[in-house]
């Protein structure tokens, strides 16, 4: 038998060990380069759940990011439907003890279906091998996952980021700067940030508890954040006292993807819409009516109640103080029809007729405009040229011969500009560059 003959055809631990080509990753950690690159590393590490071995994937996802790489494999993330790298929702970007406690939620109240889409996985490392290998059948076999069933969740929309949060890729922080001793400056590709405290909830986090959802200290804060919301949120939306505001303000249009169009979409079947303000740069919006009644039947049908574009806006009264003035855009106070909202704007106000309020309270008249006085200048036939006199009032006389100027015509014509010089004209310099009769001079004596 040869020295080939009995070498192992075939390592039976291996054939669990996944393989993979990309990895399964959200926006925030892919970066907003088009052009990433990536390492690739086959069973370079073994999975944080599950302790199999899967391919590692490193790249950069930005200029001042810090290197991510893929923490649990792929299979476990089809499992909860996670980010291999932060173990975040791919469809929220939610931490997974919030999206299965809002479905258990949605479930209960016959929202989602009849029961709950969260899926429990074994703990003990028994259990964990073999649910992994039937899920691995499972999706080779075209059966969903039991996520993909779960239809859109709007409390989760609301709990959710509508744009990716790249700070979540910055450098750790330098634990040499927390002590005082580092000594980079500038060129330290980690964060001069102090730590935060060791009693902070938010300082005790770990890739497990993120993924089966226990004791998450992130998921947590966000659903005590979320029931305090949803009771400020019950609460009546109140009507302002003064009777001339009209004008309600939309906020929460995070992205730009609603349309004015839209909005007076939403809006005109309580009523006139006298106009609609977009504001983007505040991700604001401000519909006017023409009567209080109308403003009112709207703000009472669609607080807490208009969805556009899939994002849930909040509806409130836009008020602004007593003799505050046109309409604000960036805060939201004033007038919204002297702002140009609602048709063209009137004249501009008479200030020359507009009386002048005193500290006492009195109403004053402006005073008539003085006149200028000038002291009396030469007359034009006494006026000579060149003087250092002023023209007269009348002008410049018309052109002719002056008395003591000759045949001068005209005020004195200016000095021609003269040419710069650079110190490449200077022809003892080589390579000067010289007009054209300096070249031609120049150049004589040297060709006889």
């Amino acid at each position: 038998m040869g020295e080939r003959g009995m070498q192992i055809k075939a390592d039976l631990n291996k054939e669990g060990w996944e393989s993979s080509d990309f990895p399964l990753v959200c926006e925030t950690c892919l970066g907003d380069n088009p052009y990433v690159r990536m390492t690739k590393e086959p069973a370079g590490k073994a999975c944080k759940i599950c302790d199999r071995p899967f391919t590692i994937f490193r790249w950069r996802p930005g200029a001042k990011a810090r290197f991510k790489k893929t923490e649990v494999c792929q299979t476990c993330a089809k499992m909860k439907n996670v980010c291999q790298t932060c173990v975040l929702d791919l469809t929220y970007g939610l931490p997974v003890q919030v999206r299965d406690s809002v479905l258990a939620e949605a479930a209960a109240a016959g929202e989602g279906g009849a029961a709950s889409y969260a899926m429990t996985v074994p703990q003990s490392d028994t259990n964990k091998q073999w649910f992994a290998g039937q899920h691995d059948r499972m999706v080779a076999e075209g059966h969903a996952d039991s996520y993909g069933k779960a239809q859109i969740n709007e409390k989760l929309m609301r709990l959710s980021r509508a744009q990716p949060y790249y700070k979540r890729n910055l450098p750790h922080k330098c634990t040499f700067y927390a002590k005082g001793e580092c000594t980079r400056g500038d060129r330290c590709p980690f964060l001069h940030e102090m730590p935060t405290s060791r009693s902070d909830p938010l300082a005790n986090q770990n890739i497990k508890d993120r993924f089966y959802g226990q004791d998450d200290p992130v998921a947590q804060k966000m659903l005590g954040r979320a029931a305090s919301k949803e009771k400020e949120d019950q609460a009546p939306l109140i009507p302002p006292t003064d009777p001339e505001i009209k004008t309600l303000m939309v906020g929460g249009m995070e992205g730009g993807a609603v349309t004015e169009t839209e909005m007076r979409e939403a809006f005109y079947g309580f009523g006139e819409v006298a106009g609609v303000r977009m504001v983007p740069a505040k991700h604001l919006a401000f519909v006017e009516y023409t009567t209080r009644e109308a403003a009112e039947a709207a703000a009472k049908a669609l607080h807490n109640n208009l969805t556009l574009q899939g994002l849930r806006l909040r509806v409130s009264w836009a008020l602004r103080p007593a003799g505050s003035g046109p309409f604000n855009p960036g805060t939201g106070t004033g007038s919204f029809a002297s702002a140009g909202g609602a048709g063209p704007l009137g004249a501009p106000p008479d200030f020359a007729n507009q009386p002048v309020s005193t500290m006492a309270g009195q109403s004053l008249p402006l005073p008539p405009p003085q006149p200028l006085n000038f002291p009396p200048g030469p007359s034009p036939s006494s006026w000579v040229p060149g003087s250092n006199t002023l023209p007269p009032p009348g002008g410049y006389p018309p052109p002719g011969p002056h008395p003591g100027q000759g045949g001068v015509r005209g005020p004195p014509s200016l000095p021609p500009p003269q040419q710069p010089y650079y110190p490449s004209m200077d022809p003892q310099r080589m390579g000067a560059r010289l007009p054209p009769q300096n070249q031609a001079a120049s150049s004589g004596p040297r060709d006889r």
